[in-house]
């Protein structure tokens, strides 16, 4: 029969506040702005502090130097934070017993102040301006950012050379449909009958008109523009050539039947085909090499993908010092003023005001803890692969993310959204935080070494080997087991197309 029972049970909920920062920690340095930026458009009680370049005040910077890169705060002035926060209206009450998954770190909240002086981090403006025209005031004054030089993209370099052709309307129009249909790479990639079915072409723009305009954009700029296939744009190429070019018949003949045999090496049988000799075949397939298969990238691209580290690591004295980009870091604090007059005004603890308040002052502690948490984790990273920036890839040891956690005194996956999306910029380049936790591999002495390592092994006999006679897969599975390091033919093949690196056949050259 059906019963009604009562059952006690346990388990772990995380509060508004936790939540907001576990999920600060796993956003990009970009997504982390952007949600900074949206906090302080609808938060009254933020305000942006601006670094000391721009106000120029050095009473300002020194109030603002209680930021992240103020990493140990008098005991004074952080007893006083931590009196001056517990009496706040009560807002507050119950946070100081909350646990906050990566609440090990060593910056506690005595180093953040409502008082103005609190974690305080730079916002960047996005990456380079663009400009179209001079844009002067009233009284004559432009701004730098005015005369940028931006290159010009594709479409719009076309557009450019399509004024000075001298076409009738329609054709003009056919023309600019056919340049907006481009892709980045200089292409056609859509059908002529697809084209002349736009909205707004007309029923006199046909097929036929559409050919022609494509042969007006193919002659507008760079030869092989405007091309269907990469046979065409290699053919367009050559045809722009002088007529007296070496071997320029011979390879118009290679790109427009040959050349998928010259992608496969097969020397043999494409001088069968061509009725030449090896000499001139050679020369031939020299020429079509140093065509441009893609002559869309000489072009500036609308597309901004920018990656800005999380953390810059320097070689100071010998040693390796990790510090946290001061462009990614919060610029903001509480309002002191509004935050005055809150405290003077009748409003609850459970007021639409007294919400925002506290939302503010966990966005302040929680941007402070994340910013802390990724350097902990940089710093350990560098700690443990510091032959990676000595020697390189080679260098790399395997390292799982429960090393770090059960160093650092977090939990795993507060590691894993530490290192999810964020980027370290060294003197070798920008390398993403996963980078540097390769697969464990084992060694035929019992030691380990990294898939990393093995990778560069592979990379470096391939660059040192001879370009007529090149390692296949099976020769490098030998070499690397006479190195000691035991990996099976099929992980060797793997981590070459990982590195986008062809096979032996098509690294042969005659």
């Amino acid at each position: 029969m059906p019963s009604i029972a009562l059952h006690a049970r346990q388990h772990l909920a995380l509060t508004p506040r936790l939540q907001q920062a576990v999920r600060l920690l796993q956003l990009s340095s970009l997504e982390f702005q952007q949600e900074l930026r949206e906090a302080l458009d609808t938060n009254p009680f933020l305000e942006y502090v601006a670094p000391a370049s721009e106000t120029g005040e050095a009473a300002e910077a020194a109030d603002g130097a209680a930021g992240i890169g103020s990493a140990a705060a008098p005991a004074a002035e952080a007893a006083a934070m931590a009196t001056e926060g517990a009496g706040e209206s009560g807002l507050d009450a119950g946070m100081a017993q909350e646990t906050s998954p990566y609440a090990e770190t060593s910056y506690a909240e005595a180093s953040y102040s409502d008082e103005g002086s609190g974690y305080t981090a730079e916002m960047p403006t996005p990456g380079a301006l663009r400009t179209s025209s001079y844009r002067g005031g009233e009284d004559g004054d432009s701004e730098a950012s005015d005369w940028v030089r931006v290159p010009l993209t594709l479409r719009e370099q076309l557009h450019d050379a399509l004024r000075l052709a001298p076409l009738d309307d329609l054709d003009r129009i056919a023309t600019q449909i056919v340049i907006e249909a481009l892709d980045d790479d200089g292409y056609l990639r859509q059908d002529l009958a697809d084209l002349a079915d736009v909205d707004g072409a007309g029923d006199t723009l046909d097929e036929d008109r559409l050919r022609v305009a494509l042969r007006v954009v193919q002659t507008l700029d760079r030869p092989g523009i405007g091309a269907r296939s990469l046979s065409e744009c290699l053919a367009l190429q050559l045809n722009a050539m002088p007529d007296d070019t070496p071997h320029r018949e011979l390879a118009m003949q290679i790109v427009s039947h040959h050349l998928e045999r010259l992608a496969r090496r097969e020397h043999g049988e494409l001088q069968r085909q061509l009725g030449c000799d090896a000499a001139s075949l050679q020369a031939a397939s020299a020429l079509v090499r140093r065509l441009d298969p893609k002559p869309g990238n000489h072009y500036g691209r609308a597309d901004g993908g920018y990656v800005i580290p999380d953390v810059i690591v320097r070689q100071v004295r010998g040693k390796w010092v990790v510090s946290v980009n001061p462009a990614i870091e919060p610029r903001a604090r509480i309002h002191k003023l509004y935050a005055e007059m809150f405290a003077r005004s009748d409003q609850t603890s459970r007021s639409p005001l007294a919400q925002q308040l506290q939302e503010a002052r966990w966005l302040i502690r929680n941007a402070h803890k994340r910013c802390e948490t990724i350097l902990r984790v940089g710093e350990c990273i560098v700690a443990r692969q510091k032959a990676f920036f000595q020697y390189g890839e080679i260098a790399l040891r395997p390292m799982l993310l429960r090393d770090v956690a059960d160093e650092l005194g977090l939990h795993e996956s507060t590691v894993s959204r530490a290192t999810g999306n964020k980027y370290m910029a060294t003197p070798r380049g920008i390398f993403e935080f996963k980078r540097f936790f390769p697969r464990e591999l084992e060694t035929r002495t019992g030691g380990t070494c990294s898939a990393a390592a093995v990778r560069a092994l592979i990379k470096e006999m391939i660059d040192a080997e001879d370009p007529r006679d090149p390692l296949s897969d099976v020769i490098l599975t030998q070499e690397l087991e006479k190195q000691g390091v035991q990996v099976a033919r099929r992980t060797v093949t793997k981590y070459r197309q990982m590195m986008k690196l062809p096979a032996a056949e098509m690294r042969r050259q005659i």
